[in-house]
């Protein structure tokens, strides 16, 4: 008789989309503000504090005010969980999406921008969210940092990480580098 092999050493397994999905609409995570799918393991997230708070609604307000000028097809969702599978499904503060009706998660291939805004996040943003935005091909990806007052833009998705990058201030024109016609005013969103 074959016995099958013990592990030598206990490993944790990690979750799927479709294993997160399925906690999210039982109920599981209820009582939780915000809970992500990082890396196959479930990641509450901080309480969101009224900088962060007005930071999101004004830019996602700007954002959906400038893609409906432009006639776009896109609109900016805000807090959206997106399905990056096999093991991830953030919870981005704003997604620009051609996709924003239907049921269950924003799907990848809908996704033409993300964007994080970071009061208290910024080195979790800059290294674990840009990696998994980066493995999954999103074109483009925003931190709004609001404690050193600049955008940090990341685009031309290469493996773990972004090929291009580059920092402003939060303030006058900023421009969608993959979207070129897409520009908001960034005064005032801190």
């Amino acid at each position: 008789m074959n016995l099958p092999t013990p592990f030598e050493t206990p490993r944790a397994l990690k979750l799927t989309v479709a294993d997160f999905e399925l906690l999210h609409r039982s109920g599981a995570f209820n009582g939780h503000k915000r809970a992500e799918l990082i890396d196959g393991e479930i990641v509450s997230m901080n309480a969101e504090y009224r900088p962060h708070s007005f930071a999101k609604n004004e830019l996602t307000f700007r954002l959906r005010l400038a893609l409906n000028a432009l006639g776009s097809r896109f609109t900016a969702l805000s807090e959206p969980t997106v399905s990056l599978p096999p093991h991830n499904a953030p919870e981005p503060d704003i997604v620009v999406t051609d996709a924003p009706r239907g049921d269950g998660y924003v799907p990848l291939e809908s996704v033409a921008l993300v964007v994080e805004i970071s009061d208290t996040t910024i080195r979790y943003d800059r290294t674990v969210k840009a990696r998994i935005y980066a493995e999954a091909g999103i074109a483009e990806y925003w931190i709004v940092d609001l404690t050193s007052g600049q955008l940090h833009q990341h685009w031309q998705p290469e493996a773990e990480r972004y090929a291009e990058t580059r920092s402003m201030p939060l303030a006058g024109d900023l421009r969608s580098v993959t979207m070129p016609e897409l520009a908001i005013d960034g005064t005032t969103l801190r």
